[in-house]
C-alpha cells in the first residue's frame, strides 16, 4: 500500500477508478467539500475540480503554470498528451491530496510517466510520486517475469516516454535475466548419473524452463522483438526461442487470417484481408530464427515463406527463408514444398522458382561441402555415409516426386521443369527412376512438344541407372525419341550380356564395379566416404566411355545404312535380303548369337577402337 507524503485530516479509503467520461461526478468524491475549489484542470475531455494549493505542493510542473499566471489568478489549465490519461491523473491527484491507493503492476508504469510529465519529483516534495513508483518498478515488479511483460503491455501506449525513463528496457533484462536463471535451473534438474557413474543430461525430461512462451505472446511485436534479443544475447536456448517465435506467429497469425494453408485464394483476394501489421510480423519473427539449425521445424519455415509471398514481404526476408530452407532439405517433405504460386492467373498452380531458388542453395552448401571432401579435411571418421551424402539421396528422391507432382500442369514451361530437374550434381540420382517417372508424366500432359524439346527432357535420364522395371517400361513407350529407346535397348543388352559373362567366367578381366554399376548404379554401403566419392568420379568417366562407345556403335550402323541403301539401288530384293541378314549378323547389335564368328567383330571393336575412344572422351570432357 502506498500512501501520500502530507497528513491532511481527511479520511483515507480505497476508491475504485472511473471507467468512463461519463463517471466525471465521481472524480470530485474524494475532494474537500466545505473548501470551494479555485482550478480546474481539464485532461482528455475530462474537467477536475480542485484545489491549488496541494497541487503545487508536489507537482512543480502546475507550479511553474500558476506562477506564469499569478496576475490573471488562472482558475482553469488545460494538460494536453498526458501520458495515462484522465484515469492515471487522478491517481497522482488523489497522491497530491494525500489519499490511499495501491500502487500495481497495472498502473506502475503509468505512475512513472505522469510524475514525470507533472514533475512529482524529490525537488519539490519528500517521497514524492516518481520515488514511489519507481522503488515500486525495482524491488517488486523486476523481480517477477509475469509483472514485467504486464507492465511492458502498459508501456505501449506510453512511448516513447516510457523508455525514455527506461521503464521498458529495465523490465526487458529483468525478464532476460529471470527466463535464463529458469532455464539454467530447469537443466540441473534434468542432470542425472548413468550407469557408467557419468553425469549427463536426461533430454527425455520434461523441460520446465520454458513457461514464460505464453507470457511473451501478448506483448506488442516491437517490444516483442527486443525481449527476444535480450534473450538471445544472455544465452537462452535456441530451441526455447524457436519455441517462443512459433507461439507467437500462430497467436499473431493463424487467429487472423489463413495464412499457413490458404485455401486456393488469388493473390488480390488474399491481400485485401492481409494488413500491413502481419507483414510486420513475418518479417520480425524471420530476423528472429536463431542462426543453428534445426531450431525450429523446417515445416514452420516453409509455413514462413508461404506468408512472406502472400503478403509480398521483402526480398531480404523471403531470400533468408530460402537459404535456411536449403540448408536443411533432406528433412522437408513433398507437402512443404508444394508452395502455391500467387501470381497472376495464366501462371503455374505452384511456385517453381522458389523451389529452384532452395534447391540452388542446397547445391551451393553441398558443393561447398564437396571441397572440403577433395582437400581432405572432413574424412576423420569411416561411416558408410557422410551427412552430405544422405542428404543429397534424400534431396533428388524429393525432386523427383516434386517434378513428378507439378508435371501434369499445362502451365508449367519445359524451361521451368529442366531447371529443377537439372538443379542438383549428375551424381545425386544413384537410381533415374523417379526422374524417368516425372518426365514420362510431363510427355503425356505435354503431348504438343517438338522433336527437339523431347530430346533436352531425355537427355536428364542416365538410362543406364534405371531399373528393370523401368527399362522394359521405356524401352516399349511411345512417347520416348527413338534415340532414347535405341539408348535403352543397348544398356538392356549390355546389362544381360554382363550378367551373362559375368556367369561363364568370361569377364573376369573386368572390375567388379562395372557389373555392379550397371546392374544397379546404387553406391556400396560398405565403402568409406572418401571411397565412396572418388567411386562417383570414376563411374562419371565410364559412363562418358560408354556413351563413346555407344555413339561409334550408331556411326557403324549408319554406315551400314548407306551400304544398305547401295546396294538395294544396285541389286534385285532377293540379293538385298541376303546382304542385310549377313550385315546384321556382323553389327550383332541387338542380339547376342553363340556364334563367335558373328561376336568377334563387335568385340574387335572394343579392343581396335579403343584409342579412338579415348580421344572422344577427352572431347565429351
Amino acid at each position: 500500500m502506498d500512501r501520500g507524503g502530507d497528513k491532511q485530516h481527511h479520511q483515507q479509503q480505497q476508491l475504485s477508478l472511473p471507467k468512463s467520461a461519463r463517471q466525471q461526478h465521481r472524480y470530485n468524491e474524494w475532494i474537500f467539500r466545505d473548501v470551494p475549489s479555485d482550478i480546474t484542470i481539464e485532461v482528455n475531455g475530462g474537467a477536475f475540480s480542485l484545489h491549488k494549493f496541494p497541487l503545487v505542493s508536489r507537482s512543480g510542473r502546475i507550479r511553474k503554470l500558476v506562477a506564469e499566471h499569478r496576475d490573471s489568478d488562472i482558475s482553469r489549465v488545460e494538460l494536453l498528451n498526458l501520458p495515462g490519461g484522465a484515469e492515471t491523473f487522478e491517481l497522482a491527484a488523489k497522491f497530491c491530496y494525500g489519499i490511499n491507493f495501491e500502487i500495481t503492476s497495472a498502473n506502475v508504469a503509468q505512475l512513472c510517466c505522469i510524475s514525470d510529465f507533472l514533475e512529482m519529483t524529490e525537488e519539490f516534495s519528500k517521497d514524492n510520486l516518481g520515488s514511489r513508483a519507481e522503488e515500486y518498478l525495482e524491488s517488486i515488479v523486476c523481480k517477477s517475469l509475469e509483472m514485467c511483460v504486464e507492465v511492458l503491455q502498459q508501456c505501449e501506449t506510453l512511448l516513447p516516454l516510457a523508455d525514455e525513463l527506461r521503464v521498458i528496457s529495465r523490465c526487458i533484462d529483468a525478464i532476460a535475466s529471470k527466463a535464463c536463471v529458469e532455464q539454467i535451473a530447469s537443466s540441473f534438474s534434468r542432470l542425472e548419473y548413468s550407469s557408467s557413474g557419468r553425469l549427463h543430461m536426461n533430454r527425455q525430461a520434461k523441460c520446465d524452463g520454458d513457461w514464460w512462451i505464453e507470457d511473451l505472446s501478448g506483448l506488442r511485436v516491437d517490444l516483442y522483438q527486443r525481449v527476444i534479443t535480450a534473450m538471445k544475447c544472455r544465452g537462452v536456448r535456441p530451441e526455447s526461442i524457436g519455441a517462443s517465435l512459433m507461439n507467437y506467429a500462430q497467436k499473431e497469425l493463424t487467429k487472423k487470417s489463413s495464412l499457413w494453408n490458404p485455401p486456393g485464394q488469388t493473390k488480390v483476394d488474399v491481400i485485401s484481408v492481409s494488413t500491413a501489421h502481419e507483414k510486420l510480423v513475418v518479417e520480425t519473427i524471420v530476423s528472429l530464427l536463431p542462426v543453428e539449425k534445426l531450431a525450429v521445424p523446417i515445416n514452420f519455415l516453409f509455413g514462413l515463406l508461404r506468408s512472406a509471398v502472400i503478403l509480398d514481404c521483402t526480398v531480404a526476408c523471403r531470400l533468408d527463408l530460402e537459404r535456411r530452407i536449403g540448408s536443411q532439405l533432406d528433412i522437408a517433405s513433398l507437402d512443404d514444398l508444394l508452395i502455391p504460386s500467387f501470381k497472376h492467373s495464366g501462371d503455374t498452380l505452384f511456385d517453381v522458382d522458389t523451389v529452384h531458388r532452395i534447391l540452388i542453395n542446397f547445391s551451393q552448401q553441398e558443393d561447398s561441402e564437396e571441397e572440403e571432401m577433395e582437400d581432405g579435411s572432413v574424412f576423420e571418421s569411416d561411416s558408410p555415409h557422410s551427412p552430405s551424402q544422405t542428404a543429397l539421396f534424400k534431396v533428388s528422391k524429393l525432386v523427383d516426386n516434386y517434378l513428378a507432382e507439378i508435371a501434369p500442369d499445362a502451365n508449367l514451361k519445359l524451361t521451368k521443369f529442366l531447371v529443377i530437374a537439372d538443379a542438383l550434381p549428375e551424381h545425386a540420382r544413384t537410381v533415374h527412376d523417379g526422374l524417368y517417372r516425372a518426365i514420362d508424366i510431363y510427355l503425356k500432359a505435354h503431348q504438343g512438344l517438338s522433336d527437339t524439346d523431347k530430346k533436352k527432357l531425355c537427355k536428364l535420364i542416365d538410362f543406364q541407372k534405371l531399373s528393370q522395371e523401368a527399362g522394359a517400361h521405356a524401352a516399349q513407350n511411345e512417347r520416348l525419341p527413338l534415340q532414347s529407346i535405341v539408348q535403352v535397348l543397348y544398356f538392356e543388352q549390355l546389362r544381360l550380356r554382363n550378367s551373362l559373362g559375368c556367369s561363364n567366367g568370361e569377364d573376369e578381366h573386368k572390375p567388379m564395379h562395372q557389373s555392379w554399376r550397371i546392374s544397379s548404379g546404387a553406391l556400396s554401403a560398405a565403402m568409406s566416404p572418401r571411397d565412396n566419392y572418388a567411386s562417383l568420379r570414376r563411374e562419371n568417366r565410364e559412363l562418358k566411355l560408354e556413351l563413346a562407345r555407344l555413339r561409334m556403335r550408331l556411326n557403324d550402323l549408319e554406315r551400314e545404312h548407306v551400304c544398305m541403301k547401295r546396294d538395294m539401288e544396285k541389286s534385285n530384293s532377293r540379293k538385298f535380303m541376303s546382304s542385310f541378314s549377313k550385315k546384321i549378323g556382323k553389327l550383332s547389335f541387338f542380339g547376342h548369337s553363340s556364334s563367335r564368328a558373328s561376336t568377334s567383330p563387335s568385340r574387335q571393336s572394343y579392343r581396335t577402337d579403343s584409342k579412338v575412344i579415348e580421344r572422344t572422351c577427352a572431347s565429351i570432357d
